[in-house]
């Protein structure tokens, strides 16, 4: 089953992406993660990519291309994926129509997570990112800035600070409505609120794919 889940930085497209992973048994890929990954390892792609990044911009479609090329040649990959945020450009979509349609595997479902800009600069104004593991917190439910899974202290990611997630979610929408209309015409978007919380929107994608 081939996912993508779209919505602005900070919507829940992490959190609804590891739950729908571990119930449908797909890797649930997030195109930030894998260019973090490569920023770490140093690779010519993770230091094109930290320019931009840094700077709070998405980064350029050529380059996030080469990504997806890459992630996809996994073999956890051969039972279907959930990518997180990708495609976020009519040119990135259409790149991974064309990897699909080589594969005889087509997109099943684009789900389009739907929050105010509100909520979402309040979200990310409690969120901390453990930098050892990745584990992600909302400081308003821990008692410390500890990450429960490998005892690292937490930190708030550079593209999480307010000025930068705001320029994140101007960027975001000048962008996205052509993405929502591809998939609207080609019948496969899915549109859930968001602003109600992680539960009610679950069991609306989830109600939507047992159809």
């Amino acid at each position: 089953m081939n996912l993508v889940m779209l919505g602005a930085p900070g919507a829940g497209k992490g959190t609804h992406g590891n739950l729908i992973s571990k119930k449908l048994g797909i890797p649930k890929i997030s195109t930030g993660d894998v260019f973090r990954h490569h920023i770490e390892e140093g690779t010519e792609l993770g230091l094109k990519a930290k320019e931009y990044m840094d700077k709070g911009l998405l980064v350029p479609d050529d380059i996030v291309m080469d990504i997806v090329d890459w992630r996809l040649n996994h073999g956890d990959c051969h039972k279907g994926f959930i990518f997180d945020g990708f495609p976020r450009t009519i040119a990135q979509a259409e790149h991974l129509d064309k990897i699909l349609a080589e594969k005889g595997e087509p997109l099943v479902r684009a789900i389009n997570l739907e929050v105010d800009d509100d909520v979402i600069i309040d979200r990310m104004k409690n969120r901390r990112v453990c930098p050892k593991c990745g584990a992600t917190y909302n400081i308003l439910h821990i008692e410390e800035e500890i990450c429960d899974e490998c005892g690292t202290a937490l930190i708030i990611r550079e593209d999480d600070e307010e000025h930068t997630v705001r320029k994140r979610i101007v960027e975001y929408h000048k962008k996205s409505q052509p993405l929502i209309d591809y998939y609207e015409e080609q019948g496969i978007l899915f549109r859930v609120k968001g602003n109600e919380g992680i539960t009610h929107a679950q069991e609306e994608i989830f109600k939507d794919l047992e159809k």
